[in-house]
Order: structure tokens, then C-alpha cells, then sequence
């Protein structure tokens, strides 16, 4: 059914005239004629009873105005549901390294729910190999990774920043007396480790492998503040971005190791498919993400 012959079909009704309810739509009066008669041939009814100049509405008529009305009004709800970018709603799904959940994205989620709160969002954890999966399975709308670089043409990184990495001790290890402290110095010690899907942990194990060392593993865990928790408390030492440990550096817990050897920064990526649509949730977000990562 054409939603211009029921605005039309209303129009007439509200003025009594045809030729009003052309002017008033801006079309020609032969348009609207046309109009009517297609929507009375479609429903197998009249609609306008015409004596001469005057015209008066059928019982039909008179029948569908109110379902003709809701039919508008349903139409309108859609556009502004589908296409007002003023104001997200919906779902948001992002998946998000441990991390960087630790300091930013309560900053970045706590200002977007005051602003948008009428989106609903999903929190998974990942890292940036099963980043990619989720992405091409539109399993996420973002990813808010750490680790190395993902750069394939199938990904758009909409913010990027390098991320520190430091490697960490409690305040009691030998180590944070010496003044500078290379691989080969890590030989004797015990390492407090994330899992092995992390990036940063297999950096840290391919430049021991090249000093031929083989690493002595205290613990491993996905969690980073259980990670953080056990270093302090001396069982090991580890390897964590500088973004996970700022409170615990600031307060003394956990101390900075001179380290000095390859590079082992990652970086910070927030990521989508090329092909996925951006909506109104996931752009504001982006928005708020470049705003906070680098603070």
C-alpha cells in the first residue's frame, strides 16, 4: 500500500476538497485523482462520495482514517528510529584487552552511558589474535586491542598509539639496584606471565630465546591484576604495559627494572571491518576513545 495515496487520502478528508488538498501537497489536481483511484481500486471500495463540487467520505472511508493515520505514524517512528544519528541507542559489542579495561575504557564507558544512555553495551575480553575472528564474525562492532600491530587490509584502525612496556619487580628483588639490566641478567629469574595467546608475553620470550635463555615460570594467568597482585607479593617478576600499573608504580608497590635491550613497546589499536556499517553508537564511541587513549 502507498503511503503517499493514505497522505493523500487524509488530506482530502481533512480539507473536503480536492483541489485544496492538491494545493496544499503540491501536486496537480489530476495527480491526487489518480492517487485516489488506485487506493479505492486496491481496497475493492469507494472511498469519496462526489455530488457535483462537493465531496463527503463513505462508511468505508470513514473506516480507514484511523488505520491510515497509525500507518503514518508507524512509517515516521521508523525513519527517526533508523536514521536520527543524533542519537545512538541500540547495542554496542566491543571487545576489549583486560588491560586496557584496567585504566581507560571505565573513563571512556563511564562519560559515553551519561551521554547515550539508551545503548546498550557488551564487554567480551580478547587479545589481538582472536580480536580478528571476532571482527570478521561480526561477533564485536570494536575492538579495543593491545598488543602488536594488526594491520590487514580488512581492518580499519580509527585511533592507534604506542604503549609503553615495562618490565616490573617488587621492591625487594636485586634487580632494581642495578642501573642497567639486559637480558642476560634475566637468566635466574622467575617470571609471572600472561597467557600464551598474549603478544607482549611472546615479544618478551623470543628476545630470551635469542640470549638462549629459557624463561622459569612461576605462574601464568589471563588476569593481569592477578599478575600484578603475585609480583608484588615476590614471586616473580613480569612484563606488563605501563597503562595497567600506573597506581601501583605511583604508590611504590611495584617498581620500574632498568631494563635495556630490544624494544618491546605494542601498541593501542580501536578497530572495525571495512565492511561493517558504522552506526551512530559505534561512532560516538570512537569519538570518545580518541579522546581518552593517550591520557
Amino acid at each position: 500500500m502507498d503511503l503517499r495515496q493514505l497522505n493523500t487520502f487524509l488530506t482530502i478528508s481533512k480539507l473536503q476538497n480536492f483541489t485544496a488538498a492538491a494545493n496544499e501537497l503540491g501536486y496537480a489536481q489530476s495527480t491526487i485523482t489518480t492517487q485516489i483511484k488506485l487506493l479505492e481500486e486496491e481496497l475493492g471500495v469507494r472511498l469519496f462520495e462526489r455530488m457535483g463540487k462537493s465531496i463527503s467520505l463513505t462508511y468505508e472511508g470513514t473506516k480507514l482514517i484511523p488505520y491510515a493515520k497509525q500507518m503514518l505514524k508507524l512509517d515516521n517512528e521508523i525513519r527517526t528510529a533508523v536514521f536520527n544519528e543524533e542519537k545512538p541507542s541500540g547495542t554496542l559489542v566491543i571487545g576489549a584487552a583486560e588491560s586496557l579495561c584496567v585504566l581507560r575504557l571505565p573513563k571512556i564507558l563511564k562519560e559515553y552511558k551519561n551521554l547515550y544512555p539508551e545503548v546498550d553495551i557488551s564487554l567480551t575480553f580478547g587479545n589481538c589474535s582472536t580480536f580478528r575472528d571476532m571482527l570478521k564474525n561480526n561477533l564485536i562492532d570494536i575492538a579495543f586491542s593491545l598488543g602488536r600491530k594488526i594491520d590487514s587490509e580488512d581492518f580499519i584502525a580509527d585511533t592507534e598509539i604506542e604503549e609503553e612496556m615495562l618490565l616490573l619487580s617488587n621492591t625487594s628483588n636485586p634487580l632494581v639496584h642495578k642501573d642497567t639490566i639486559y637480558p642476560i641478567d634475566l637468566k635466574d629469574q622467575f617470571f609471572i606471565l600472561t597467557d600464551k595467546g598474549c603478544s607482549y608475553r611472546a615479544a618478551l620470550e623470543n628476545i630470551l630465546k635469542e640470549n638462549n635463555i629459557k624463561p622459569k615460570i612461576a605462574l601464568e594467568t589471563s588476569s593481569v591484576q592477578a599478575i600484578k597482585q603475585f609480583t608484588i607479593s615476590g614471586l616473580g617478576i613480569t612484563m606488563l604495559p605501563k597503562v595497567a600499573v600506573k597506581e601501583e608504580l605511583e604508590s611504590g608497590k611495584l617498581v620500574k627494572l632498568n631494563y635495556c635491550g630490544p624494544n618491546l613497546n605494542i601498541v593501542s589499536q580501536v578497530l572495525y571491518h571495512k565492511d561493517k556499517w558504522i552506526s551512530p553508537a559505534m561512532k560516538e564511541f570512537m569519538i570518545l576513545s580518541k579522546k581518552y587513549l593517550g591520557q
